[in-house]
């Protein structure tokens, strides 16, 4: 079995000296020769050489890798938002470590430290829940972070890219009421969760101004299948007089409306129902789903591009980035 390719057997066969061929690998090489540069990376390339990571990074002080913390790699929010930032981290030069918690912010914290261990430039983090231990570590070490999608109350001012979640729900809310529907039941999400309040907070307000509101309406659930599915059938067993409702995600309504079709319910001659994210499964249920859309992968890009700002200490003007949502009609509506 032949041994490993190391830095001078490549030094060796290009005639050069061991530091010329680092100066390439680590992009040094201003002083040095097109041919002799050329010259290198070709003999490292016929002889596979990879380089070490480690020993680069004691060099440059960087892994080129970034840390993506994720509640629910399951919800297709998450991945979309997740592969959006692999796109970009790679076009970047950049390498991703994935890391999802399941909602359990002890995993969360967990994982920060193993991401901490294994030197990363920054962390890309969308919370669990109130997350302030695994931020205060992540801070502590000096790892900048951007925030995605749900915001710290103790970090509101900090570096975050979000989407506007109440403006989206009274856009859908308006919508409804545009088309006669009065009696709009709202699944709100985990009441842990910033983002949850945003989003009731924005259902509260356009309701009372149209003067329907009504606490009876109000119904909290998981974001998740399981979540939509169960709290539709509380929702069947407590109110019967209802029109529409809004499920505070896509993943949440699909399930709710599994729950609806079973019980002999025609979507939407007898009820609307309206999602937010705008996942692409939407367009691919019967009917398709009316949802307020977030631009996810825009959303992702963004991230990482904040991110690797803040890791290359550049000047930024705009430390919180929010993006419109907008409403997306489709035949749950109507």
């Amino acid at each position: 079995m032949r041994s490993k390719i190391t830095i001078n057997d490549i030094a060796r066969m290009a005639g050069v000296s061991k530091a010329t061929v680092s100066m390439v690998f680590n992009n040094k090489d201003q002083n040095i020769s097109r041919e002799t540069r050329e010259k290198i990376l070709k003999i490292a390339k016929e002889l596979n050489y990879i380089p070490n990571s480690i020993a680069k990074s004691l060099i440059t002080n960087r892994t080129y890798s970034i840390g993506i913390i994720l509640p629910d790699i399951t919800n297709p929010f998450f991945s979309e938002i997740a592969r959006a930032i692999e796109d970009e981290a790679n076009l970047m030069g950049y390498n991703i470590i994935l890391c999802n918690t399941d909602n359990d912010v002890k995993k969360e914290e967990q994982y920060v430290k193993i991401l901490i261990s294994k030197l990363v430039d920054g962390v890309i983090f969308i919370a669990s829940g109130h997350s302030t231990k695994a931020l205060k570590l992540i801070k502590e070490n000096n790892k900048p972070f951007v925030l995605v999608d749900r915001h710290i109350k103790s970090y509101k001012n900090h570096y975050g890219v979000y989407c506007k979640n109440a403006e989206g729900v009274i856009k859908g809310i308006q919508y409804l009421c545009s088309i006669g529907r009065k009696k709009i039941v709202f699944v709100n999400g985990p009441e842990n969760l910033d983002v949850s309040l945003q989003r009731l907070e924005g259902y509260k307000k356009i309701m009372t101004e149209y003067g329907i509101f009504s606490n009876k309406y109000i119904f909290s659930g998981d974001f998740s299948l399981e979540g939509g599915k169960s709290i539709t059938e509380k929702i069947l067993n407590t109110i019967k007089d209802f029109d529409a409702i809004f499920y505070s995600n896509d993943i949440m309504a699909i399930g709710g409306m599994k729950i609806l079709l079973k019980k002999g319910y025609k979507i939407p001659e007898d009820v609307n129902i309206i999602g937010f994210d705008n996942i692409k499964i939407t367009q691919f249920i019967e009917p398709e789903l009316t949802t307020i859309a977030q631009p996810i992968y825009e959303m992702g890009r963004e991230a990482c591009r904040l991110l690797v700002r803040v890791v290359n200490r550049e000047e930024i003007d705009n430390k919180i980035i929010y993006f419109e949502p907008s409403l997306i009609i489709r035949g749950t509506t109507g």
